[in-house]
């Protein structure tokens, strides 16, 4: 279907996280990675999604003169925002350990931004899921990061992971965006793309 009808627009993904690409295996679009380094930082008087949308299109602006006339980049950021600070990835074990004490009986949020960017445009969009967890113990905090090793993800938590299914009491919002895209809000802004 959205495969049919982008038939003529290279999708080029600029993330190397394995979820995101498995996102867009998933919808059945064929895409290209090409990946860059970025250093994310952020004015620090940015919060919530100002934060994300200004990663987002950081991570495209990287590509600033070498999209061609069919091609749409596609750059994303993830983050946790927690009594009001943005948690990113843990720097550490024990940075992690502290992250998920702090989310312990709380609720977080989830934000992401997607940022799409053709050789014309930029466009950003963005998601906000609500995750409520359980009280964590000490020994579930220490079994989930000696077991999963979280350290590559924002707020030190993988949803779909072990910690997701006994630690979650509940969410609002989109499931996916959790595991770092709002996959629907994706797909519904290729469908209504025109370059």
């Amino acid at each position: 279907m959205l495969k049919e009808k982008l038939k003529n627009i290279k999708i080029i993904l600029a993330s190397g996280s394995p979820r995101r690409q498995q996102f867009f295996k998933d919808l059945d679009l064929d895409f290209e990675i090409r990946l860059k380094e970025i250093e994310e930082i952020y004015p620090p008087n940015l919060i919530e999604e100002d934060i994300t949308d200004y990663l987002a299109v950081l991570k495209g602006d990287a590509f600033e003169g070498e999209l061609q006339e069919n091609e749409i980049l596609i750059t994303s950021d993830t983050i946790v925002w927690h009594e009001k600070k943005a948690l990113g990835k843990p720097k550490d074990y024990e940075d992690a350990f502290l992250m998920l004490q702090s989310l312990s009986n709380k609720t977080h949020k989830v934000i992401t931004s997607v940022c799409f960017k053709t050789k014309y445009k930029t466009e950003v969009i963005s998601e906000t899921t609500k995750v409520t967890f359980h009280p964590l113990t000490d020994s579930q905090i220490k079994y989930y990061l000696d077991h999963y090793q979280p350290f590559d993800k924002a707020g030190s938590y993988g949803i779909q992971e072990w910690i997701g299914f006994v630690g979650v009491a509940k969410i609002e919002g989109s499931y996916p965006n959790v595991m770092g895209l709002p996959v629907d809000k994706v797909y519904q802004y290729l469908s209504d793309f025109k370059n």
